[in-house]
């Protein structure tokens, strides 16, 4: 019996899956775009190729390898976008579509060999105990040299160890299947491919946010290419026009998501084009811009940079031009009073109403963290110098405002408990006229001794107390909330396990809206149900911004408890993209199966426990200078002298 496992499992040792080595065969080796906010390159050839590329091209299950004939032999050339805003790839391709061989030395063997593999070992349980036979060996080979019977918590790591390899091939096919590709090269992951679902909707899309962790998967894995391609591909459509209803908006706009479409070519019924189809919200639930999209995309091409040690790509004129853009539409001057960034609900992950309007943390965290990145990598020049100083100056303030007022703890529960209210003084205690009886309940008993958080959101006589769990860990991880801060949040989450991970890490949000509350702020959303969705559901993908944070305050033993908590059912559920109920212990009621971000989210948590040094190229540190200047900004008063304002400096973009 032990030879036969023996046998088994040299035969799995030999065939397991070698993810995005050299290998698989999808770079192409320098390739480089212009600074044309536009690509196109032709591609033409006989029907017959075109059958027979799209059923080389089709995606089954396991590893995809693409085979766009335009991958050799391409030539382009570059022109201005249509009146649709389509992007478009013309591949000038050989007469013949080519396959891919075993001689060839690109991946096909380990393809057919993946088939038979799933096909004879589709049972998770037999997976589970070949690769649980290697302990085992080890375990019999210590008993014969020492005399002593294996124990069983020796015969449980074991089986564990079994199991997370399983979870962790299997989510490193189910990522690769998910890349997609625009004229041979990978440009993104789709956000999710689940085959039980008959309703695509955008699921197909490449989402801004939903490619991060996926980005920061394949960047831990040394694979750069297709970071690369990402970064420069939504570059070139955030110069597109933007219109809805006659009216556009900012230009540093980047998109919500971007589809790879291929679609004929006019004029000629014999080729076709591959088109990026991007959508900035004209097209999305509600029509909101994604606010987010542009602060992840400064946050990923600095990973980058870092991860890859290529910091020819931020420092090409293009890629300075598109921060400057991001960082122009963000630092605009406007009505508001606050250092805050004000935008409307539905901006960013929470993506439908949930009474986030205003200032939400989520999007100051990501805003403070995109001015960090900004400031290092804009190349010092003449017509960056007063975007610098705005740059400067926004982030002092931001880090003073967040920390001084979105913070809560018992001690602060307690001053708000006793304001005084409608104080009309410009050294006024309560300066956002908060009314006391506006501290619910629920949080009066939730709100632990020790540990505190950063509230939701902030405006005039109003004071968001739910926890939002996204703004809060990237406040950590930004270091937009000071070390105490940072720890206090830790120690919230340890005291508060049962109800913000409890079966399925991580809860999005806490507690639920629910009765005439629900009914009134989301507008009675069917989707948004109480511990469903946004309000309240559990999001696998959250592990590795919490994973990220625990390793940047010394505490990674919270991640990995909260991973092991995943890994019981996240492979077992075939991968949902939430949980419902209050402790998580269904799959959401509309949840997408195989969601790439649940996949990639849970494969970057598993790579940086592995590695806690690789968190360094997400992580953001004050410098001494902003250190400075926002101790001087608490020692005095924060409220600004009045006057006469000096005269108004403006910047090139």
């Amino acid at each position: 019996m032990m030879a036969t496992a023996e046998v088994a499992l040299q035969l799995y040792d030999a065939a397991g899956p070698q993810f995005w080595g050299s290998n698989i065969g999808y770079r192409i080796s320098g390739s480089s775009f212009p600074c044309r906010s536009f690509e196109r390159c032709r591609k033409k050839r006989v029907l017959k190729s075109m059958k027979s590329l799209k059923c080389l091209s089709s995606s089954c299950r396991g590893i995809r390898i693409h085979q766009f004939p335009c991958i050799n032999g391409v030539s382009h050339r570059y022109a201005a976008t249509d009146k649709f805003g389509l992007s478009h790839c013309k591949c000038q391709s050989a007469d013949n579509v080519g396959g891919l061989t075993a001689e060839s030395g690109n991946g096909t063997w380990f393809v057919d060999n993946a088939k038979d593999f799933n096909s004879t070992n589709g049972n998770v349980r037999n997976f589970l105990e070949l690769g649980a036979v290697k302990e085992l060996k080890h375990d019999k080979e210590l008993h014969h040299s020492n005399g002593n019977p294996p124990s069983y918590k020796t015969i449980q790591d074991g089986m564990n160890k079994g199991k997370s390899s399983f979870i962790e091939n299997e989510a490193w096919e189910l990522l690769q299947e998910s890349v997609a590709y625009y004229c041979g090269s990978p440009v993104g992951t789709i956000a999710a491919k689940d085959p039980t679902s008959s309703s695509v909707l955008n699921y197909d899309q490449v989402f801004i946010r939903d490619f991060i962790p996926s980005g920061i998967a394949f960047l831990l894995k040394g694979e750069y290419d297709i970071v690369r391609n990402f970064i420069l591909h939504t570059l070139q459509l955030q110069s597109w026009e933007k219109t809805m209803d006659c009216h556009s908006p900012g230009q540093g706009l980047m998109p919500a998501s971007f589809k790879v479409r291929t679609v004929p070519l006019d004029g000629d019924d014999t080729a076709t084009e591959e088109v990026l189809d991007p959508d900035f919200g004209e097209a999305a639930i509600g029509r909101v811009a994604p606010v987010d999209s542009g602060l992840w995309w400064i946050i990923l091409l600095r990973a980058y940079g870092k991860c890859s040690g290529d910091l020819s790509v931020q420092e090409r004129i293009d890629v300075q031009t598109g921060i400057k853009m991001i960082l122009r539409l963000c630092l605009a001057d406007g009505f508001d009073m606050f250092p805050t960034l004000l935008v409307t609900d539905g901006s960013c992950m929470i993506d439908r109403r949930m009474g986030i309007h205003g200032h939400p943390l989520e999007i100051q965290a990501l805003f403070y963290s995109a001015l960090l990145c900004a400031r290092e990598m804009l190349a010092p020049e003449d017509g960056s110098a007063d975007l610098l100083r705005a740059l400067n100056n926004r982030l002092i303030a931001l880090s003073f405002h967040i920390r001084e007022y979105y913070w809560t703890d018992m001690k602060k529960l307690n001053e708000i408990y006793r304001y005084k209210t409608e104080e009309y003084s410009y050294d006024a205690v309560n300066k956002f006229n908060i009314y006391p009886d506006q501290i619910s309940p629920w949080l009066v008993g939730w709100m632990p001794n020790k540990g505190g958080y950063l509230i939701g959101n902030l405006q005039p006589a109003h004071m968001d107390f739910r926890f939002f769990s996204l703004g809060n860990l990237w406040s950590i991880v930004s270091n937009l909330a000071t070390t105490d801060q940072s720890h206090a949040i830790l120690d919230l989450i340890e005291a508060k396990w049962a109800d913000l991970v409890a079966d399925m890490p991580f809860k999005i949000c806490y507690p639920a809206l629910d009765g005439q509350e629900w009914q009134i702020i989301t507008g009675c959303d069917p989707k948004n149900t109480p511990w469903s969705y946004h309000n309240g559901g559990s999001w696998p993908t959250l592990l590795w911004q919490l994973t990220v944070a625990c390793i940047k305050m010394n505490r990674p033993e919270i991640a990995a408890k909260a991973v092991e908590v995943a890994e019981k059912r996240l492979s077992r559920d075939k991968w949902p993209e939430y949980y419902d109920t209050k402790r998580g212990r269904f799959i959401g009621k509309q949840s997408r199966l195989f969601q790439t971000w649940s996949i990639a989210g849970y494969l970057v948590a598993k790579l940086l426990l592995a590695n806690p040094g690789a968190a360094k190229i997400l992580i953001t540190e004050e410098d001494s200078e902003l250190i400075n200047a926002l101790s001087c900004a608490i020692s005095s008063s924060p409220r600004r002298k009045r006057g006469p304002k000096p005269s108004q400096k403006t910047y090139i973009v």
